[in-house]
Parts: structure tokens; C-alpha cells; sequence
């Protein structure tokens, strides 16, 4: 049997990359502790404890219970677009790369978190270009997903919530595209007429959006929506719930509303995980509600932790068995 992997007697998982790797989320979080000590100060400890005190254990592990749900729903929507693409894969195994990339959650654009593909390459022989599409739609539908969830949740929340609007348009908008194979291929020419550079690169990314076609239809993509629908509101609900925890009920549709929005304004920053942008956004929307700082800060800080920073620790769990598995796998693919 052929495949597209290069043949090594024993390939390792380079030690260099993966302390890199570890040094940037140990990093991240270290900048993520420091700017919400520095707010906790600022806004008195004592009020602060006071509010985190409010908090029982079973509190906490509902607001963990809810971020799993979404995690596994969103798993099972990278099941779901696996086996539509053509990939063999199991359940088991889709969403061991799905929680295994949490881990690269905190890299830039999370663009570490292509290390999906690494692995579906080790073990199935499929080269990048053809799953780059699972990836880019995985990432459109949360797009479209929390788009819709926002625009809903404005409608019904008795106030607004400032620039909710164009960012849930824009969110929408780039599903759209990323959906959409010839209008994707014509964006990715036009940018790399733009570039001049990297032919190969921007020559795989057209297959790729050529491909996308594997996805269109409402028996793909209902089901899919309605994974990311269940899985981000799962989210926002915890929000709400952690809100009214604490002394401050400014409405589910509000809270949905500002979790959603804060989340897609840290990603569209481009920063690591949002990390800053969806903090000082969700702040200062709670704030222009009327939420005082000893508990916006906190509810904040919170909902961080058991949302993003608690994806990460998933990630960090299941990494070394997905690399240790994919070796495994591509060892057993090139001996057959």
C-alpha cells in the first residue's frame, strides 16, 4: 500500500517544538493571571472575595458541566463533517484530535490547532490539502453558530448590546464565504495575487476550498448548525447562571448576548485565545449594563477559566494520548 507519508523507521515527536509549545501556554497564562490580579486589585479584594465566596463547588462543576457540553457537541459536529469528507474515522478518534487540539487553543488564531491534521495524517495518510476543509469548516460553523446565537439574543434581550450588530454580520459573513467553494477559491487567488508569494501554499489552499463542496447541503450543514447552536448557548446559559450567582441578573437573552459577543471579539482580535480582547470586552458590556466591577471582574475572570483555560486543560490531558495513538498508527500504516 502507497500513501503520501514519507518513510522513517521510528519518526518522534520533536521534543523542541513541544517545549516551545508549553512555554507559550505557560506564558499565556501567566499574562492571563497577572491582568486579572492586577483588576482584582484595583476593584478591592475584599469585594472581590466577597462575590467569589458567593460560589459553591457544585456551582463550579455545573459551570464545567456545561462547557463539556459544548466540547463533546462540537465534537460530534467534527464526527459528523469527517465522515461526510470521507475519512474512515471512528467517533472515538474524531473526538480525541477534536479535545487533543484544545491544547493549541492559546496559539495565535489558534491556528495550533491544525495539529488535528497532523494527526489524521499520521493515521489515515490523508495530506493536508485534503482535510484543511474539516478544519475551515469547523471553524465556519462556529462562526454561523454564534452569528445566529447573537442575532437572537439581541432581538429578544430587553436592551441592546453595542456593536453586537456588525460583529454578528461579520461573523456571518465570513461563514458564508468560508462555506462557498468558488466565491473561498476566488478569495484566496485574489489574495494571493495580493501576496505574490508562495505559490505552493496558495495552490493548496484552492484545492482546498475547491473541496468544500463535499459539504453543501442541508443534510450536513442543519445538523451541524444545530450542534454549534446547543453547544455555544450550553456556554452562554453558564454565563448566566454565574451572573445570577453572584447577586447580578441582567437576563439570559443579555447574558447570552454579551458571552457570544465578547468571545467573537477576542477571535476577530487574532490574538492567542482572545486572550484580553474578550476580557475587556465582556467587562465593559457588563459595566454599560450596570454591572458594578467587584462583580464584573470576577464573573469575568470566571467564565474564562471554566470556558477557555478549562479547554486548554482538556487539551493538555488528551495531547500526549493522541501523539503517543498517531505515531502508533502511522507506524502501523507503513508497515502494511
Amino acid at each position: 500500500m502507497t500513501t503520501d507519508l514519507p518513510l522513517s523507521p521510528k519518526p518522534q515527536a520533536p521534543r523542541g517544538r513541544r517545549a516551545r509549545d508549553f512555554l507559550l501556554m505557560a506564558g499565556l497564562v501567566a499574562l492571563f493571571a497577572a491582568g486579572v490580579a492586577g483588576l482584582l486589585a484595583a476593584t478591592g479584594w475584599e469585594e472581590t472575595r466577597a462575590q467569589i465566596a458567593r460560589l459553591t463547588l457544585a456551582q463550579g462543576a455545573a459551570l464545567l458541566a456545561l462547557s463539556l457540553v459544548n466540547y463533546l457537541l462540537r465534537g460530534l459536529r467534527w464526527h459528523l463533517f469527517a465522515r461526510r469528507l470521507g475519512l474512515s474515522t471512528r467517533l472515538v478518534q474524531d473526538l480525541r484530535h477534536f479535545l487533543g487540539g484544545f491544547a493549541m487553543v492559546v496559539t495565535p488564531g489558534r491556528l495550533g490547532e491544525l495539529v488535528r491534521m497532523r494527526w489524521l495524517r499520521r493515521e489515515t495518510g490523508w495530506a493536508f490539502e485534503r482535510t484543511a476543509p474539516l478544519a475551515l469548516m469547523d471553524r465556519a460553523a462556529d462562526l454561523a453558530a454564534m452569528a445566529i446565537i447573537l442575532g437572537l439574543s439581541v432581538a429578544l434581550a430587553t436592551t441592546g448590546v453595542r456593536g453586537a450588530v456588525p460583529v454578528a454580520i461579520l461573523a456571518l459573513g465570513t461563514a458564508f464565504v468560508a462555506t462557498h467553494p468558488r466565491l473561498l477559491a476566488f478569495v484566496v487567488t485574489q489574495a494571493h495575487r495580493a501576496v505574490g508569494r508562495m505559490p505552493r501554499l496558495f495552490g493548496k489552499l484552492r484545492a482546498a476550498a475547491r473541496s468544500l463542496d463535499r459539504f453543501a447541503g442541508a443534510e450536513t450543514m442543519a445538523p451541524a448548525l444545530a450542534l454549534g447552536i446547543a453547544g455555544w448557548l450550553a456556554e452562554g446559559y453558564a454565563f448566566h447562571l454565574l451572573l445570577g450567582w453572584m447577586g447580578t441578573d441582567i437576563g439570559v437573552a443579555k447574558a447570552i448576548a454579551i458571552f457570544v459577543f465578547s468571545t467573537l471579539a477576542g477571535g476577530l482580535t487574532g490574538a492567542p485565545g482572545g486572550v484580553g480582547g474578550a476580557e475587556a470586552a465582556m467587562i465593559a458590556l457588563l459595566a454599560l449594563d450596570g454591572v458594578p466591577m467587584e462583580v464584573s471582574v470576577p464573573a469575568t475572570a470566571i467564565i474564562r477559566v471554566t470556558t477557555l483555560w478549562f479547554a486548554l486543560g482538556i487539551g493538555m490531558a488528551v495531547f500526549p494520548l493522541a501523539e503517543r495513538l498517531s505515531l502508533r498508527e502511522r507506524h502501523a500504516l507503513e508497515d502494511r
